[in-house]
C-alpha cells in the first residue's frame, strides 16, 4: 500500500484535465476527457472525481486506478464480453472503436442500498417498474440481482431512473438488442461477484455502459471500478447488517457518505471543497480495492501524470 506521505505529495500532481488539440475532437465527460478522430477515440482517464452530478476535484492516481482495474476485469470476461479496446498507450489512457453508445446505462443490484435505498425509504423507487417488497432493510441482498436503469444526462443535469419496459417501449433499445445486452450485464455482473468474493470482497451493484460497434453489441467503458461499482468488505457483512450498521465500504460511496454527513450536500446548491484529508483517504480506498482484487501491489512514480502522458503519446506515436 502507498504511504500517505506519497500520496499527500502526489496531490499537487493529479491531473485535472489534458488539453491535447492536435490528438481530435474534445469531448470531456465528468472523468474522461476523450478525443475522436475518425472510428477511433482515445480516452484519458483524468483524476477528476464526481458525485451528485458536480466534479468535486481530483484524487492521487485515481486514473491510472481505473485504467488499470479496467483491463484486468477486461482480461476476466474477454471470454464472453465484446470489448472495443484496442491499445493501451498509458496506464491512463485507452484507444477504443468509436461506438454508437445506449442513450441508457444499465446498472444492477445485488442489494438495496445507495440511491436505491433512499429512494425506497422515500416512496420514489417505483419508476423502474419494479414491485417493490415492504419491510426491506437497508443493505438487505436480493434473493437476485436486479436491474435498474437510468438515463445518462449530460453533465451538470441528473440521470434519470427508467424502466426496462419504458426503454423498450420508447424505441431506445430494441427488444431484441436490450434483451441481448442485459443478458451480457448478468454475466459480467456473476463473473465480478464470483471473483470479488474470492478475494473477501461483495461486488454490490454496478453499470454497464453499452453500444454498437461494427454492428455488434459491446461494452464501451469501464467495469467494475470503485467509480462505477460498489464493495464492500465481506467479513463482518452479516454482523453489521444484522446490527444495521454501516459496511466497511471501498469505493465512491466514501465521498458521498461525506458529503451527505458532513455537509447536507446531495446535489443541490454548490458542493463543498475537498479537504486534502478527505482526498487523500478516497485514494487510499481506491488503492486498497485495486491490491484486493488484483493480488498486485499498487505502484506509480510520483511526479506530473499529464507529463507522463503526454511522454508515452509521443514514444507511441500518437503526439
Amino acid at each position: 500500500m502507498i504511504p500517505d506521505d506519497k500520496l499527500r505529495a502526489q496531490l499537487a500532481h493529479t491531473l485535472q484535465k489534458f488539453d491535447a488539440p492536435e490528438l481530435g475532437e474534445l469531448y470531456r465527460g465528468k472523468v474522461r476527457d476523450n478525443y475522436s478522430r475518425g472510428d477511433r477515440i482515445l480516452m484519458v482517464t483524468t483524476d477528476r472525481i464526481s458525485a451528485f452530478d458536480h466534479v468535486l476535484g481530483t484524487i492521487p492516481f485515481k486514473g491510472e486506478v481505473l485504467s488499470r482495474l479496467t483491463s484486468f476485469w477486461f482480461d476476466k470476461v474477454k471470454d464472453f464480453a465484446p470489448i472495443c479496446v484496442l491499445d493501451t498507450p498509458d496506464p491512463s489512457v485507452m484507444v477504443v472503436k468509436r461506438a454508437e453508445p445506449f442513450p441508457v446505462e444499465i446498472i444492477i443490484r445485488g442489494y438495496i442500498t445507495g440511491s436505491l435505498w433512499r429512494d425506497y425509504l422515500a416512496g420514489k423507487a417505483g419508476a423502474y417498474g419494479i414491485d417493490w417488497p415492504a419491510g426491506l432493510r437497508k443493505d438487505q441482498k436480493f434473493g437476485a440481482p436486479i436491474i435498474t436503469p437510468s438515463t445518462k444526462a449530460q453533465y451538470g443535469k441528473h440521470d434519470e431512473p427508467i424502466s426496462e419496459k419504458a426503454i423498450v417501449d420508447g424505441g431506445l433499445v430494441s427488444a431484441k438488442l436490450w434483451a441481448e445486452a442485459t443478458e451480457v450485464a448478468r454475466a459480467l455482473f456473476r463473473r465480478g461477484q464470483e471473483w470479488a468474493a474470492s478475494r473477501g470482497l461483495i461486488l454490490v451493484d454496478t453499470k454497464y455502459e453499452m453500444g454498437i460497434v461494427d454492428g455488434k453489441l459491446s461494452v464501451i467503458d469501464e467495469i467494475h471500478t470503485p467509480d462505477s461499482s460498489r464493495y464492500w468488505v465481506a467479513k463482518g457483512y452479516e454482523e453489521r447488517f444484522a446490527a444495521g450498521q454501516d459496511q466497511q465500504m471501498l469505493d465512491k460511496e466514501n465521498i458521498r457518505q461525506w458529503l451527505i454527513s458532513e455537509h447536507g450536500f446531495s446535489g443541490h446548491g454548490s458542493p463543498p471543497p475537498l479537504t486534502d484529508e478527505v482526498r487523500v483517504m478516497l485514494a487510499r480506498k481506491y488503492i486498497e480495492v485495486f491490491e484486493l482484487l488484483t493480488g498486485e501491489r499498487f505502484e506509480s512514480p510520483e511526479g506530473s501524470v499529464d507529463a507522463r502522458i503526454r511522454g508515452n503519446l509521443r514514444s507511441k506515436g500518437y503526439l
